[in-house]
């Protein structure tokens, strides 16, 4: 029986992982999430669950609502800098991470919903992403229907200012590959040419800080030369199914930069740059 009850549950495992990494935009927090939920499922007379893929969907999503909460009252660095963790594949991925890719969620829309309440978010991810019923949702926010879809409403209106990619994966490579070049020739003229004038970089340096948030693209620019010992060796990969490249000074990892591409320009820039957190990452061609 224990067998038969773990096949269902993995059956519905991406799913699940897919929901709370949406929700808490950590890795490792989300396998938590899913962990907590398979161990609560096996806690249930599994017999009385008439449906167990939304009955799982509801478990894990309470389960990361009280990770989301806790959060908002321990956390200490500023949203602002706050960079979640990135899903990194190979340049050229193979068929099981493009299935995973597919499904992937931009970094700079993780950024905004991190801006969310627990709540905003939750109704959100499972209403938008999921298609989850309001009506099924409602409970677990502890709220009615109608102000559950207030809450995906409020949640959408934040959202429609993240910044979205061109859907051209070779193009986005072309426009980093740009910067990358103008970076390590220290051209300041030909980084703007291809930065948005509102550009947004963020830094995310974890405690080893001090992390960064600069905007416009002059400011941006420089901050490229300042750093631009890092773009002398860059592997290119996929960073949640977008054009990215992990900068490799002295054959190791040293960040994970995600630029989002927009009408032939950067737009926005994520960089993960925390140590403890990189290390925790599957890199690919460490």
């Amino acid at each position: 029986m224990d067998e038969f009850l773990a096949e269902r549950f993995e059956s519905h495992r991406d799913r699940l992982r897919a929901v709370a990494y949406r929700m808490l935009g950590s890795v490792t927090d989300a396998e938590d999430a899913v962990q907590e939920s398979w161990l609560r499922l096996a806690r249930t007379d599994a017999d009385e669950v008439a449906n167990l893929g939304a009955w799982l969907t509801t478990v894990v999503s309470r389960v990361c609502l009280d990770m989301l909460k806790s959060r908002k009252v321990r956390r200490e660095e500023s949203l602002d800098t706050h960079v979640p963790d990135p899903i990194v594949a190979a340049a050229d991925p193979d068929p099981a991470e493009e299935a995973v890719l597919a499904d992937s969620v931009g970094l700079a829309l993780l950024v905004v919903l991190e801006t969310l309440t627990p709540a905003e978010r939750l109704s959100f991810v499972l209403h938008d992403m999921f298609g989850v019923p309001f009506d099924q949702i409602a409970p677990i926010v502890r709220r009615s229907t109608a102000n559950a879809t207030q809450l995906a409403s409020r949640a959408r209106r934040r959202v429609r200012g993240a910044a979205l990619p061109d859907a051209d994966l070779p193009a986005q490579r072309e426009v980093i590959e740009a910067f990358m070049a103008a970076s390590r020739a220290g051209d300041f003229e030909a980084l703007v040419a291809v930065l948005d004038p509102d550009v947004v970089l963020r830094v995310d340096f974890g405690p080893a800080g001090p992390s960064k948030l600069v905007r416009g693209a002059a400011n941006v620019a420089s901050q490229a030369l300042l750093f631009s010992r890092g773009a002398a060796t860059v592997r290119p990969v996929v960073i949640n199914g977008q054009a990215g490249v992990v900068p490799m000074p002295g054959g190791r990892p040293a960040a994970v930069f995600c630029p989002t591409v927009r009408g032939g320009r950067i737009v926005e820039i994520n960089i993960l740059a925390d140590p403890d957190r990189l290390a925790r990452l599957d890199l690919p061609g460490e």
